[in-house]
């Protein structure tokens, strides 16, 4: 009786843009804040990231939501993956989205997660600017340029002219590549980092790495910068985050309990009351922006189900219009 469709990551690139995906990212932040976007807490499974067993150096992420706006319901399933996985030459990120039909539970589409996961990770940076800032052109600041450190600039160029932006990266060799793959997106050359520090000047500095150390240090981070630490650890000194003019997160229970929070969350020393607003609170106009010019502002986007819902939701629509997938019946 139903079909599901499946969707291959080249399917997905084939229909979707990032400013398809930068729009249904805001639309959808505007749903948390309105209450019509459902987002439980993610459900973590260590592989071997932290965890002593199994020692596979990686995780998985159970993500379910529902996307108001959209109708829409499913859950991705995510995560990433060193050792034998790095190896072998694969991409970081694995994942796969499933998306129901929430008014009768059928399964309407299985589809490549990973693709979508690097462009709304992006994108969440890209809407939270727009929330944060009134400026028209940035100067950035980007530790990490692997595929999240490329589609970060992707999505914030389609809010924002990137005026200047400057890189650190452990690699020499992946420096050199980003600056001739990302030229076309900064008005001027990109600035090649030696040193860390010289990351940190900007309007905003965005950490997408998978340091387990905490380089940023507060002494760094100027009034007039937001801080966007992306990481799945603390990339970010304590210092900084308990001095911070305003903390900002997109998902309060997962911001304390995964990433730059999690350490002083479990210390008691950062609690709910330490946070400022949601990123949905700001787009729903629940909450006033900060005032950045002013400030020192740590943003946490660390990464919902109900992006990724809404992303693929949108990416199976366009799909379905130009008949590209195929279908399975399960049952």
């Amino acid at each position: 009786m139903f079909e599901t469709v499946l969707l291959s990551q080249k399917d997905i690139e084939s229909v979707l843009t990032m400013k398809d995906v930068v729009e249904a990212v805001d639309k959808t932040f505007k749903g948390f804040g309105e209450g019509t976007t459902i987002n439980p807490t993610k459900v973590g499974l260590d592989l071997g990231e932290t965890a002593p067993y199994p020692p596979y150096e990686g995780f998985m992420n159970a993500m379910p939501a529902y996307v108001g706006w959209l109708d829409s319901a499913g859950i991705k399933w995510a995560g990433g993956f060193l050792g034998e996985r790095k190896k072998m030459g694969l991409p970081y990120i694995t994942s796969l989205t499933l998306l129901i039909d929430p008014k009768i539970g059928n399964f309407r589409a299985v589809m490549d997660g990973a693709l979508i996961t690097n462009w709304r990770t992006g994108a969440q940076t890209a809407v939270a600017l727009k929330y944060l800032t009134n400026k028209k052109a940035l100067n950035i600041g980007l530790y990490g340029a692997g595929m999240q450190g490329h589609t970060q600039i992707m999505a914030i160029s389609e809010l924002f002219e990137i005026e200047n932006l400057t890189v650190y990266d452990l690699s020499p060799e992946a420096l050199v590549s980003y600056k001739k793959e990302m030229a076309g997106y900064v008005t001027n050359e990109i600035k090649l980092a030696k040193h860390p520090q010289e990351a940190s000047e900007g309007d905003a500095v965005i950490c997408v790495t998978q340091s387990k150390d905490k380089f940023v240090k507060n002494e760094w981070i100027r009034t007039g910068t937001a801080l966007f630490p992306m990481g799945s650890y603390q990339e970010c000194d304590d210092e900084f985050i308990l001095t911070a003019d305003r903390i900002i997160v997109d998902h309060i229970g997962q911001c304390l309990h995964r990433g730059a929070l999690k350490e002083l969350s479990e210390a008691g020393k950062i609690t709910e009351s330490s946070l400022y607003a949601t990123i949905g609170e700001l787009a729903a106009g629940k909450k006033a922006s900060p005032d950045l010019e002013k400030e020192r502002v740590l943003c946490i986007p660390i990464g919902t189900g109900a992006m990724d819902v809404a992303v693929a939701t949108i990416a199976l629509e366009k799909a379905k219009e130009k008949g590209l997938g195929s279908k399975f019946s399960f049952v």
